[in-house]
């Protein structure tokens, strides 16, 4: 028992209680601690742990089933934590020990501390994860060269597995240029010296050469001795390209035609290329080491703070348009690109700046936006002249719009026309003085712009006084008393599409070289928009007196025409009374039919006159047009003997506010056409409906019908369809009843089919929203002469 008392191997027994019955000094060094007899059960040790880490309870151990089974233990391993903090691992080999007569079984158990290989086996294993984990090849190798292990980066970097690489020597990767490499490393390695990023060539398996960064150490068995190689092999491709890409980055910096400029934080340039010496005229050695404001004007330097601001943020600032000082003092728009830069830690270090010279962008951006604004002048100049067909009105908005856009003091606009004697005057608009434009130009005035027109081109001088051949004749300009002494001046002919001379406009200024080719060709431009309103300005004076004369000559038409048809008409009704004969009755029928139809078309003609006039009247009133209607289809009832009338109408008055005549002569037109074009069918319909804001007429028959492109023209003036034209009529019908519904604020529509009959409908408001002036009649013809109509 003494000899187990002083065994160095811990060893204690417990009984089937799991009472400690015996423990030597050994036990109870490894529990760091003496176990209390009362307190302590099947161990000694504060707390156990199994072979996971879990704590266990001191009878969770494999002791208490030996002791039931009787049978020995050898394999259970657990950690222990000692009172002073260490953990320890142990093994315990446990045997039964029988009991004396009368006592319970125990168990002899011996502790084994397996700490230092508990420790080694997870160093082994952690370094086993690290090599399996790492991009980089790491090969062991003995000093003959033969492969001993093989790791996952080592497939990646060489690709070869570990079964083909194993066992092979390690030449299978080097060049045939490069074995000797070999030789001197493991030269070294038999010395123990360490080979540290040794930059080589070797090969891959599908025969790529790459290039890598070699460490090789010495490995030592427990003696010390070396018995082979550990190897790094990094491949350092990436890296490579990496330096071929700043390369060629450095190239190109130092070949844009850009400015490249890297700064630090508080804005000292640390770089500057060959670009920044061009745009700013400094050279590299005048700008490393100052501020980069030397480059920005003073007005300026809080878009430097801005700049820094954003980059110490880590924002990158695009393309801002700015200003910077070229060496010279004059300044220089750029647009700056800025960048953070950053260090291997990723903080913020400095910045890189791009400035690129933009000043022909802004000249060609500035020419853009002066086209542009000319543009929408032009087109405002020529929408507001297009507005008005009165000449002096035109002459006075182009003069006035020119002098505008060419900054002059004055302008005029002289306009040529002839007089009932064919003598020239010269009519013109002035803008720019409060002197009254006057009918006729002084006699040294008009022969000066005689001359100056005597080609119709431009002419501008910069400096009237340095051209003898006009400022000999023109001391000065009278125009209306007023007394001008221009130095600038600038005339631009007005010619008609057929290169006839309208007319010109002069401009004036006291300063010289005020006007510019731009001013000469914008006011070239308005110039011909002028020539072509002017034109039209004239063909509508032409037009309003032809169609005064027209009108003249249908008024007088219409009563000279209308007198004896009224004479014939009343013999014939006088005739009439007077034989009773049945022949003689037929005939004089007849004669009164066709007077009453050459008195409908007079009456039509005449009424299409006055509308285009503006001088037909109405008179609103408040008006039942159902009872209207029920009128109009009696009179047919017994005038027309050929067709039914089917009328739907609402039983009470239906009250509307409009011109009874004009109503009376729609309807009469609408169902007389229905008839009359429907001469083989044995009815027509007419239908009113009605509801709170509006009425609505229908008249359909089953006559000739219209085709789609007729039914686009039959509203029109004179228009007849093809099929029409074997019946009487002129085709103003249709059109006064269009323009009766339209001043009435109504509208009227037809649906037909050819060979199956139409539907003409029009509906009309309750009330008027405004009055009907006789003016608004009048609008037609100005609206077609203002758009171009001949």
């Amino acid at each position: 028992m003494n000899m187990i008392k002083d065994s160095p191997f811990a060893m204690y027994t417990c009984d089937g209680d799991g009472r400690i019955t015996f423990y030597n000094v050994a036990a109870a060094e490894l529990w760091g601690r003496e176990p209390d007899p009362d307190k302590d059960f099947w161990s000694g040790a504060l707390k156990m742990y199994d072979s996971a880490g879990r704590e266990i309870a001191a009878g969770g151990t494999a002791v208490l089933p030996t002791i039931q089974s009787g049978i020995a233990s050898d394999s259970e391993h657990i950690s222990i934590a000692r009172p002073d903090g260490q953990v320890r691992h142990l093994k315990m080999y446990i045997r039964p020990l029988p009991g004396q007569a009368g006592e319970t079984p125990g168990a002899f158990i011996t502790l084994l501390d397996v700490t230092e290989n508990y420790d080694y086996d997870r160093r082994n294993a952690l370094l086993s994860a690290i090599v399996e984990s790492s991009d980089d090849a790491i090969i062991s190798k003995d000093l003959d060269g033969t492969i001993r292990s093989w790791n996952h980066g080592a497939e990646r970097v060489f690709g070869y597995t570990e079964q083909e690489a194993v066992g092979k020597s390690i030449t299978m990767l080097i060049p045939r240029n490069r074995l000797t490499e070999e030789d001197q490393i493991l030269s070294s390695i038999r010395k123990g010296e360490k080979i540290d990023h040794f930059e080589t060539q070797r090969v891959r398996r599908d025969g790529q050469q790459i290039p890598i960064s070699l460490t090789v150490s010495p490995i030592k068995n427990r003696r010390g001795e070396i018995v082979g190689a550990s190897k790094v092999a990094r491949d350092i491709s990436d890296r490579q390209d990496a330096a071929s890409k700043q390369a060629m980055l450095a190239a190109i910096v130092e070949s844009s035609d850009d400015a490249i400029i890297s700064k630090r934080l508080d804005g000292t340039i640390t770089s500057w290329n060959a670009g920044a010496q061009r745009i700013f005229g400094y050279s590299e050695a005048e700008t490393v080491g100052k501020s980069i404001t030397i480059l920005i004007p003073e007005s300026r330097l809080h878009e430097e703070e801005h700049i820094i601001d954003n980059i110490k943020n880590g924002r990158r600032v695009d393309h801002f348009q700015t200003i910077r000082l070229h060496k010279a003092g004059y300044e220089i728009p750029i647009s700056l690109t800025v960048s953070p830069i950053r260090d291997l830690k990723g903080q913020i270090i400095g910045a890189s700046k791009v400035a690129r010279d933009v000043t022909e962008q802004v000249r060609s951006q500035d020419l853009l936006k002066r086209y542009a604004e000319n543009m929408e002048m032009l087109n405002s100049i020529g929408k507001s002249i297009s507005e008005k067909l009165d000449i002096q009105t035109i002459l006075q908005r182009v003069t006035d719009a020119t002098k505008k856009i060419t900054g002059a003091t004055f302008g005029a606009f002289l306009y040529n026309t002839m007089n009932e004697e064919g003598e020239s005057l010269s009519l013109y608009a002035l803008s720019g003085t409060a002197a009254a434009p006057g009918p006729v130009l002084a006699a040294a005035d008009k022969a000066f712009f005689q001359q100056m027109f005597s080609e119709p081109v431009s002419v501008r001088l910069d400096n009237l006084g340095s051209h003898p051949e006009y400022s000999r004749q023109m001391p000065e300009l009278a125009f209306a008393g007023m007394e001008l002494k221009p130095a600038s001046l600038l005339t631009v002919p007005v010619v008609s599409g057929s290169g006839q001379l309208i007319g010109g406009l002069i401009f004036g200024h006291p300063e010289p070289a005020v006007f510019t080719a731009d001013h000469e060709d914008i006011v070239g431009s308005i110039a011909s928009q002028a020539a072509v309103a002017i034109e039209r300005s004239r063909l509508f004076e032409e037009l309003q007196l032809l169609s005064e004369k027209k009108d003249e000559f249908v008024a007088l038409a219409s009563h000279e025409l209308k007198t004896p048809l009224t004479s014939i008409k009343g013999y014939l009704q006088v005739l009439a009374r007077n034989h009773a004969g049945q022949a003689d009755s037929l005939f004089l029928n007849k004669c009164l039919s066709q007077v009453e139809k050459l008195n409908s078309l007079i009456a039509d003609m005449l009424d299409m006159s006055k509308i285009e006039a503006g001088k037909l009247v109405f008179n609103l009133e408040e008006l039942d047009i159902r009872a209207l209607l029920a009128d109009v289809i009696d009179t047919f009832r017994h005038t027309s003997q050929s067709h039914e009338i089917i009328a739907s109408i609402p039983d009470g008055p239906v009250v509307i506010q409009a011109d009874r005549q004009r109503m009376e002569q729609a309807l009469v037109n609408l169902v007389g056409n229905a008839i009359k074009y429907s001469p083989n069918a044995q009815s027509i319909r007419v239908m009113l409906e009605e509801n709170a804001e509006q009425v609505a007429f229908h008249i359909e028959d089953q006559g000739i019908g219209l085709s789609p492109d007729e039914q686009k023209k039959i509203f029109s003036r004179f228009y007849r369809s093809e099929q029409a034209t074997r019946f009487s009529g002129l085709g103003l019908g249709l059109y006064l009843t269009k323009q009766i519904i339209d001043r009435h604020h109504g509208e009227l529509t037809v649906r037909s089919e050819q060979g199956k009959g139409s539907v003409f409908s029009f509906s009309l408001p309750r009330e008027q929203p405004v009055a009907l002036p006789v003016t608004e009649w009048g609008a037609d013809l100005n609206d077609r002469l203002l758009a171009g109509s001949h």
